[in-house]
């Protein structure tokens, strides 16, 4: 378990590295992440979606919004709601997380080959899985 944590934490420092000259914490990589997947959501729906209290996300999408990443309209459908969706900044944003993520796994994973990486990929999915049954399905993966 011990390894797990020491290349958790390589993960994390280097995608921060990579990451933090956009200025996207982990949060609004996930809320990109999730109108990305997902499409529009009203604010509280993406707060449960993202198991983050509805204050925080609230102004992850304010700033999301100054930085014109997302944009957000009201409805009146059961009620008035604030439906924030990507914008195409906002999808390029992603794009290039992702492409930072990409270059972080390559790096890391430099050493080893396409079926180690293969297999390494498979190992981790089980392991996230066992993880989320253990934590009653809280999974990001």
């Amino acid at each position: 378990m011990e390894l797990l944590v020491v290349a958790a934490k390589a993960v994390e420092t280097l995608v921060a590295e990579r990451t933090g000259a956009r200025a996207l914490s982990p949060l609004h990589q996930s809320t990109l992440k999730t109108l990305s997947d997902l499409g529009p959501h009203a604010r509280d729906d993406l707060a449960a979606r993202l198991e983050t209290p509805p204050a925080e996300v609230s102004q992850v999408i304010d700033e999301l919004l100054g930085q014109g990443l997302v944009r957000a309209m009201v409805v009146n459908v059961g009620g008035r709601h604030e439906v924030v969706t990507l914008t195409a900044a906002g999808a390029a944003a992603r794009a290039a997380t992702l492409g930072d993520m990409k270059g972080v796994q390559d790096v890391l994973l430099a050493s080893i080959t396409k079926g180690e990486r293969a297999q390494l990929h498979y190992l981790l999915r089980r392991v996230c899985t066992t993880a989320a049954r253990a934590g009653h399905g809280r999974s990001r993966v």
